[in-house]
């Protein structure tokens, strides 16, 4: 019966979402056009339309940890990844423009293709190894020209709460970028919106901040150890063991 109760409200707040997130996303490619730039845009994300999914979906946000980093340097930071509101959480959570590491076939998704295009969101195409090597080198030049970077190393959304282990693709960049490795831990956002499904429910999502892990010096075939090494911060902020 409670699943039942909550099925019209979830189907209201999925239409709000799909509303919400279309009238930003083209109030924000307008942006773009008249302004030649990309900040504002991203701004609307974390200012505007975070703040509304989170507060349609009844989140309480904390964050911790900010006063850890340089903001006026780039980095690349890495979170655990439970469910698709991790995203808002970050774009909230983060005092600063951030770009994301997406999957390409978000790329041909009406309007959060067109938005991820337009605001040089950095896409991964695993089947090419030529496509992957030139992305891989427009990513490091964002992130030298003063960009940050989020990326879910795990690959995809954890339905157990555990984190999985990190591929060691955003670590390649991080490296390749010279830019340090921030660990971010995300907490309570599978209950708040699981993997599976549009069962959304109010709750706290907590964002944790960890220490940056310098890159400099670093070969591109360590990328693995620095991997394990952000993994191993991730699990420590979450109070867990590191999932084997």
């Amino acid at each position: 019966m409670s699943r039942l109760a909550w099925a019209p409200l979830n189907a209201l707040q999925l239409l709000f979402t799909l509303l919400w997130t279309a009238g930003w996303i083209c109030l924000a490619l307008v942006v773009r056009l008249l302004t030649g730039g990309r900040h504002w845009p991203l701004r609307m994300a974390s200012r505007c339309w975070a703040p509304g999914l989170l507060h349609g979906a009844g989140v309480r946000l904390e964050v911790h940890g900010l006063d850890r980093i340089d903001w006026s340097r780039p980095h690349v930071f890495v979170a655990n990844h439970q469910s698709m509101i991790d995203i808002c959480a970050l774009f909230r959570a983060l005092p600063v423009p951030v770009r994301f590491v997406l999957k390409q076939e978000l790329a041909r998704v009406p309007f959060v293709g067109w938005y991820a295009r337009a605001m040089g969101m950095v896409f991964i195409e695993r089947a090419s190894a030529r496509s992957s090597a030139r992305r891989l080198q427009a990513a490091v030049d964002t992130v030298r020209g003063g960009a940050n970077v989020c990326a879910f190393p795990e690959g995809t959304r954890s339905r157990d709460g555990r984190v999985g282990a990190f591929k060691g693709g955003a670590f390649r960049l991080a490296i390749d970028a010279g830019a340090a490795i921030v660990p971010v831990a995300i907490e309570g956002s599978g209950r708040v919106l699981p993997a599976a499904g549009f069962r959304v429910r109010p709750g706290r999502i907590v964002v944790r901040v960890g220490e940056p892990l310098a890159t400099q010096g670093l070969m591109p075939q360590e990328r693995n150890a620095l991997a394990r090494q952000s993994h191993a911060a991730v699990a420590a902020l979450l109070g867990k063991g590191v999932a084997q």
